[in-house]
């Protein structure tokens, strides 16, 4: 199955989904939004490492940055921070460049390694639309870390790749339906930049939107 360019998801919604589907679903689908600490250092960042009209050199490494990227399998598109072409004989081609190249792709995030997966299936995504727009192979590729300074290599698994397909799949279903799920509260939730719009103890109200709604009706 191949999804049209309307049908695209953001790619960087990933991150959110596997944190919270509910936080996916008020940002994606009831486009809520609210900055926090961690969303404003986060977007400091990204300006950072983004440059759309720089493609640097250095040595046998082609570095650019703010690549757009998509997926008609997976149905989603968005773009790379960082993306490095590696000179390497058994690589692919690249238009106006001579040799061939590996593609490498770097993500920037703040803070340090996180202990569970949402930044490496963001970065897994990535690889999947770059291997479909370059007709390649990718194996590997980094999270950089603001905290800490350094990149974290990542092996893109079988396993990973499997996860995202999923997740996608998921995603779409319930953009599809325009559906918010509810979510249980837990200490994740005190950092949330959209707890004040979550409400995640309002039980079986599976809308935030429909929760305020309600509250307009009692009010009139």
């Amino acid at each position: 199955m191949e999804y049209r360019e309307d049908e695209y998801l953001m790619l960087s919604g990933i991150q959110h989904f596997k944190f919270c589907r509910r936080q996916w679903a008020l940002i994606h689908i009831e486009q809520q939004w609210a900055e926090n600490v961690h969303t404003v250092v986060g977007e400091l960042m990204h300006k950072k490492s983004h440059d759309p009209y720089l493609t640097e050199k250095r040595k046998d490494v082609l570095i650019t940055r703010a690549l757009p990227v998509s997926s008609r399998m997976l149905g989603i598109s968005g773009e790379c921070d960082v993306v490095e072409f590696h000179k390497k004989n058994d690589g692919i081609k690249l238009h106006g460049h001579r040799g061939f190249y590996e593609i490498y792709p770097v993500e920037y995030k703040k803070g340090k390694p996180k202990e569970s997966e949402e930044d490496i299936l963001q970065l897994t995504a990535q690889v999947i639309c770059l291997e479909e727009m370059f007709s390649t192979d990718i194996s590997e590729g980094a999270l950089f870390y603001g905290e800490t300074r350094r990149r974290e290599p990542v092996i893109i698994t079988e396993e990973l790749r499997k996860q995202v397909q999923e997740m996608v799949t998921e995603m779409h279903q319930y953009f599809e339906r325009r559906y918010t799920p509810q979510v249980k509260y837990n200490k994740r939730c005190n950092s949330c930049s959209l707890k004040e719009f979550c409400l995640p103890k309002i039980g079986k109200t599976s809308s935030a939107r429909k929760y305020i709604d309600q509250l307009l009706e009692d009010i009139e």
